[in-house]
């Protein structure tokens, strides 16, 4: 019996099309800078959302239409997830119900795409359970065979959703000289707050970096039981799991990362100071915060 290789065709379908096209190492570079920009551009979205969801397909072609116009029929098809590979994104499709389809004899199965940035497989797939669970009727079964979905086993990651929150006081806040260390790792601002009622404010001695610039960093330290404490403004900001490591490997001492206790009552990973490292500092407690205390000292900063 010969073997049958439904594959070729295809297969020739892709070389006829790329030999047509005859491609210049130019173009193929040109195509890589303009990927980039794109990717820069379409990297903005995640400063508004943590996933998106879309179709999975837009239509649903016959086989014999496959077999007729492979490459048109397999372009239409990649309309929701031809980007999600170029940019880089993580994604994962789900059965999302059936759709009536003209000319059909039944209903067609219907699928949507969950997408988040790259690394977020985990959170994703966790969505992914909980829209599965979510589904009833023929739609909650496992494709077309009529089984139903087994219930879900329970999983706990170590970050749930992929994001972790850091509390930030001085440098890093948004505008101010270090701020970049946050948004270039992907960080978003959640909230402006201050910590709870026991905290004292130091201005440190200036460094000056490695650039030539002349740097002034606060110490916040806890202080339950100070009568002189009070709250510190903070700005809450969200980044990656996976970027918080070098985040935290940037911060040079005497500060490092500890908990700082909100508002609220939360707690979030925030700026700690070394013990002993206040010699020499400027006690601002009483400006409330950062930014209140720079804008008296701009002038001298200069």
């Amino acid at each position: 019996m010969p073997i049958q290789r439904p594959s070729l065709r295809r297969h020739g379908a892709v070389l006829s099309r790329v030999r047509r096209a005859r491609p210049l190492a130019a173009d193929a570079f040109a195509a890589q800078y303009r990927l980039k920009a794109l990717q820069r551009q379409a990297a903005q979205v995640w400063r508004q959302v943590d996933a998106l969801m879309t179709p999975t397909a837009p239509t649903h072609p016959t086989i014999e239409a496959m077999l007729a116009e492979p490459i048109t029929r397999n372009s239409e098809l990649g309309l929701y997830t031809n980007f999600m590979n170029l940019l880089d994104w993580a994604a994962v499709a789900v059965p999302a119900g059936f759709v009536e389809r003209p000319g059909a004899t039944a209903p067609m199965p219907h699928g949507v795409t969950l997408c988040a940035p790259a690394h977020q497989d985990v959170p994703l797939l966790h969505l992914a359970c909980r829209w599965q669970a979510a589904l009833q009727g023929r739609a909650a079964t496992l494709g077309a065979t009529g089984q139903p979905l087994p219930a879900a086993q329970p999983i706990t990651p170590a970050v749930p959703s992929g994001q972790l929150r850091v509390a930030v006081c001085g440098a890093h806040l948004e505008g101010q000289p270090l701020n970049g260390q946050l948004t270039s790792r992907g960080a978003r601002l959640i909230t402006r707050t201050t910590t709870t009622p026991d905290h004292r404010l130091y201005a440190l001695p200036p460094i000056v970096t490695p650039a030539g610039q002349r740097l002034l960093r606060p110490a916040l330290v806890h202080a339950p039981g100070d009568p002189l404490g009070r709250a510190i403004e903070v700005e809450v900001w969200e980044l990656p799991a996976r970027e918080f490591g070098s985040f935290v490997a940037a911060i040079p001492a005497p500060l490092g990362i500890g908990k700082t206790r909100l508002a609220d009552g939360s707690v979030v990973p925030g700026f700690i100071c070394e013990e002993g490292a206040l010699a020499g500092a400027t006690d601002i407690t009483g400006y409330g915060g950062w930014r209140a205390w720079i804008g008296r000292q701009a002038p001298a900063a200069g």
